[in-house]
């Protein structure tokens, strides 16, 4: 029984946890505690706060690999976009996050453009939310604008512009499917386009989801696209986006990026044959502006186009926008020239 203290140790214990105290029979024990022996005993190692309210059911291992993905589809799209509107368009991965659905559909703005998406073959719904402050200068750009300041109404879309942005949506779910396709082949399809994303429920207010945030800017025109993957869709194929999968997507993206990059610069030559004519060197030195020289070809037959020296096309010449172009109908086989 020696762990039991004795009257004496008791009041010489309390005696030093009270600062303006003294032992009653200081002299007759010494205090086998001291305040610095009593205190609160600290946690050793990190501390992490976790919130009960927002389990993070990702891990760090899988974020990463999203991220990385993601930021292939960032620069595919950034890509189709600037083909598509004929300006440039940059788009930039901001963020790769985990919330509650009710929190990423209150942090938007109504109206919106919300659209559902399908992922056959996992389960439920994802959303691809492109906020009005970028959709606007889109649609305005396609219908021959993008020279001033875009007004951003605080309405739906209409049906005309929801049409458009059909069009843009288009160009982002294929740039989804090709990033996926290296680690999971998912099939996105646009289910429905909505306008007030608080009265969408795909998932329970209180579900997980990863939002992947991506930052849209043509000239000084800036706006947000957010891309909302539930964890329940992709809980069955969490575990196919570990470190060994998306170090070997980086490698081979940026390998592809590498040779795609190369191939846009380089310069290929064009020469269209309009068509071949005879005339004597008496002719030709004659030739004056306004004269014109009959081909044996007529306004309606197809044109020889040759890429680098070598015939792969046929044409027909039309005009666009004041210029003249050659409109691509058929390809040419390699004895085009001689039967030609």
């Amino acid at each position: 029984m020696n762990d039991v203290l004795t009257q004496t140790e008791v009041e010489a214990l309390l005696s030093a946890l009270d600062p303006g105290g003294a032992p009653e029979a200081a002299g007759e024990a010494r205090p086998v505690a001291s305040a610095s022996s009593v205190s609160t005993p600290t946690v050793q190692g990190d501390v992490t706060l976790y919130d009960f309210k927002r389990p993070e059911r990702v891990g760090k291992e899988h974020m990463r690999a999203l991220q990385t993905i993601h930021e292939g589809f960032s620069r595919n799209i950034g890509a189709s976009l600037s083909g598509f509107l004929r300006t440039i368009v940059d788009v930039k991965l901001v963020s790769v996050d985990q919330l509650t659905y009710s929190e990423f559909t209150f942090s938007l703005e109504n109206p919106t453009c919300f659209n559902v998406v399908t992922c056959a073959p996992l389960d439920g719904y994802m959303v691809l939310e492109i906020n009005p402050s970028i959709v606007y200068p889109m649609i305005d750009r396609l219908l021959g604008g993008g020279r001033g300041d875009v007004l951003i109404p605080r309405r739906p879309l209409t049906d005309i512009e929801m049409r458009l942005v059909n069009r843009v949506t288009k160009y982002a779910i294929d740039d989804l499917k090709a990033v996926w396709s290296q680690i999971i082949p998912i099939d996105f399809k646009v289910d429905r386009i909505e306008s007030n994303p608080q009265l969408v429920y795909i998932v329970p207010p209180n579900e997980v989801v990863v939002l992947i945030s991506f930052e849209i800017a043509i000239g000084d025109l800036r706006g947000m696209m957010n891309f909302c993957i539930p964890f329940n869709s992709i809980e069955p194929v969490i575990d196919q986006l570990s470190a060994n999968t998306w170090l070997s997507y980086t490698r081979k993206d940026s390998r592809k990026q590498n040779v795609l990059s190369a191939l846009r610069n380089a310069p290929i030559e064009l020469t269209v044959h309009l068509g071949e004519t005879t005339i004597t060197a008496e002719q030709l030195l004659g030739l004056r502006i306004g004269d014109c020289i009959p081909l044996d070809k007529s306004a309606n037959s197809p044109l020889l186009v040759d890429v680098a020296g070598n015939s792969k096309f046929w044409g027909t010449p039309h005009q666009l926008k004041g210029k003249k172009v050659v409109k691509i109908i058929s390809k040419a086989d390699a004895n085009a020239r001689v039967n030609g």
